[in-house]
């Protein structure tokens, strides 16, 4: 049940990002990159249609003023909001080692009797805390050990626990690849659109009225180059999402080895008899 709420609280939260996005990227696009783009290419047709020399200056409001460059940055955008709250999930999970769940210290001994009592610091942590990895994995350990009495199954269950978590957060970043996957695709949707308007409009290149195919190629080019470019800043984040996460997951592993695991201690058979 908890983490059916918390996937619906982040389905809902990218949509929300993704419409947001858009929104903001649009009142841009409208109010400034296109009008300027559109001024700038004005003029330049008509200092070319005057005969002037001039020397064409490149413009990023006339490389970024087509359909398909503001569709990556919309993309752009979406990805690193998505990116952004796992980053401060995995950041939530990081701030959980600074807590003292386990009050283990050298010389201590914890029998499987303790195990219920150990659990109480964990369980009384407010619902959202009990929802990260490692109070998760310390209350399995420690239901493990009060069951089983064996520490080679406390072990196994701790990295099953961190394996599936790690499968679960690779997963999840699924919607991110895809992003990174679709905003070249985009680019180069862009240059096939370009370049079929560019031949289109060939006769007229013939006839010496190039500044329609220039335009065209235009698109083509801008298109291809911008959506590289931002797929290569994606990309870069989602790496460092990547390590952050897979080291969020080791640390976590290591802190049960580190803080109970090592402190679990079983009464051999024999000795309860003599006693």
């Amino acid at each position: 049940m908890k983490n059916t709420k918390t996937s619906h609280f982040e389905f809902l939260y990218q949509v929300f990002a993704l419409i947001l996005s858009f929104i903001i990227v649009h009142t841009v696009y409208v109010a400034m990159i296109r009008p300027n783009a559109d001024a700038i290419l004005q003029e330049q047709l008509e200092r070319q249609e005057a005969g002037e020399d001039y020397i064409v200056q490149r413009s990023w409001y006339v490389v970024m003023k087509d359909y398909e460059q503001e569709a990556c940055f919309v993309l752009m955008f979406w990805a690193l909001a998505i990116m952004g709250y796992k980053a401060k999930r995995a950041m939530d999970e990081r701030k959980m080692f600074q807590h003292p769940l386990v009050n283990a210290t050298e010389g201590t001994s914890i029998l499987p009797e303790d195990a219920r009592e150990l659990s109480r610091p964990v369980q009384a942590l407010p619902e959202p805390k009990q929802n990260l990895l490692l109070p998760r994995t310390l209350l399995t350990a420690l239901q493990r050990f009060g069951s089983t009495r064996n520490i080679a199954d406390v072990s196994h269950s701790v990295k099953e626990v961190c394996e599936t978590e790690s499968d679960r957060l690779d997963s999840e970043l699924a919607m991110v690849r895809y992003i990174a996957w679709a905003i070249p695709s985009i680019g180069f949707i862009g240059t096939v659109r370009g370049i079929g308007e560019a031949l289109g409009q060939a006769h007229r290149a013939v006839e010496g009225d190039i500044a329609g195919v220039t335009v065209s190629l235009g698109v083509a080019f801008n298109s291809t180059f911008i959506a590289l470019v931002i797929s290569i800043v994606i990309m870069f984040f989602t790496h460092q999402l990547q390590l952050l996460q897979e080291k969020t997951v080791l640390d976590t592993q290591h802190y049960v080895d580190d803080n109970l695991i090592r402190y679990l201690r079983v009464r051999e058979p024999a000795a309860r008899e003599v006693a």
